[in-house]
């Protein structure tokens, strides 16, 4: 089988899979919210047609998205990430921003509520890639102000704070460092100076610290931060092997908080037991695995190097969310990709996989000008591993 043939192929299981996930994911959104959005909204399908809304902006923008030159977007790559780092930043000035559970995450766009920070992981993204490919070439100076750049939308999401995010695009900017031309000399140190710094962040804010002590015994405050991973367990218990049926939580019953937004994984294992929360894992496991196969099959290695990244970050975000609703990672605020309710999150990631299928359509002759300069990368592992 030619290149061109198994790429083409590994696209159409890719959006398969997706596919799947997507309407898994309005189901579950239904299960999970209409009996909320009847007491409250007076209308049982008012977090559904938002959701499908938000899907619908979603694909048209990823369609735009798929259509655009990667070798643009490369090069203005420094810019994209300014722009949005001007964007989150307006989270923080009073009367702009939206303040919910004392978070200022979100503008006001009347329509809905974006979410700067979902956005900032991509172009964050863009920025990196453009600058440990070429780190070997740039003088000290602009290593240092090029770096700023991708260091300022960090500081900003600590400051709202969203440590969830933050710790999200901390991992993109190592994930990109291991697998570009960036010195190994200079990845392990910044690594762990990045650990440390990471740790004094997560222990300087009294209430990162209560949500740790709260996973490491949430029975300690049953009715406090010990409830709503406490009421998540409760949720696996009811659903055993087989579930109590679609429709049938009830934790999301008002006993469970966010059961239709970062809980909703605990109203899949509820309603459709273990067998419900392996099929969603296999998904996303199936999504990682093809996602890679068609990262290392592209020509371009910054297209490569772009799609593993947008792959391994909604991978990562997933299996984040199942660690904190199954009780093994401290709560963290991120949600399910593709399957939580909510609008910033579903169009940044349709918008992402946009750039995927951008990627994909690239050129012989345009990978050689994307191609960036440096050596050959850790991109090796990948092959051996799934090639």
């Amino acid at each position: 089988m030619s290149d061109n043939n198994r790429l083409e192929k590994l696209t159409n299981y890719f959006l398969i899979n997706i596919f799947f996930l997507m309407l898994f994911g309005v189901i579950m959104v239904f299960s999970a919210s209409y009996m909320y959005a009847t007491e409250n909204m007076g209308n049982s399908y008012f977090f559904l047609s938002k959701q499908m809304i938000f899907i619908v902006l979603g694909l048209l923008v990823a369609l735009v998205a798929s259509r655009l030159k990667i070798l643009y977007l490369y090069k203005q790559a420094y810019l994209i990430n300014a722009f949005m780092g001007a964007v989150v930043t307006l989270t923080l000035i009073p009367g702009i921003s939206v303040v919910i559970k004392g978070s200022k995450r979100w503008l006001n766009l009347g329509f809905m509520n974006l979410q700067p920070g979902e956005f900032v992981k991509y172009t964050l993204m863009l920025a990196a890639i453009r600058y440990f490919e070429n780190f070997n070439s740039y003088s000290p100076k602009q290593r240092c102000l090029y770096l700023s750049g991708l260091l300022y939308p960090l500081v900003v999401l600590i400051v709202q704070p969203d440590f969830g995010t933050f710790f999200i695009c901390s991992m993109i900017i190592g994930f990109i460092a291991f697998l570009s031309s960036f010195p190994r000399k200079y990845f392990y140190t910044t690594l762990g100076v990045g650990m440390v710094a990471a740790c004094g962040i997560l222990f300087s804010a009294p209430y990162r610290v209560a949500r740790v002590l709260a996973f490491l015994d949430p029975w300690k405050d049953p009715r406090g931060k010990g409830f709503q991973i406490i009421q998540s367990f409760l949720a696996f218990a009811n659903g055993s092997f087989f579930g109590q049926g679609l429709g049938n939580s009830n934790e999301k019953l008002f006993y469970l908080p966010e059961a239709y937004n970062d809980f909703i994984f605990s109203v899949v294992g509820e309603e459709l037991g273990f067998i419900g929360v392996l099929v969603t894992a296999l998904m996303f496991i199936s999504f990682i695995f093809i996602g890679f196969k068609m990262a290392i099959s592209l020509k371009s290695r910054v297209g490569s190097i772009m799609v593993s990244t947008i792959v391994f970050t909604i991978g990562f975000q997933a299996f984040l969310n199942m660690g904190v609703v199954l009780g093994v990672l401290p709560t963290k605020g991120l949600n399910l990709p593709f399957i939580s309710y909510g609008g910033s999150s579903m169009v940044a990631n349709l918008v992402a996989l946009g750039l995927i299928f951008a990627c994909v359509k690239i050129q012989p002759g345009d990978a050689k000008q994307v191609k960036a300069n440096g050596k050959q990368s850790t991109l090796k592992a990948f092959k051996s591993a799934f090639g």
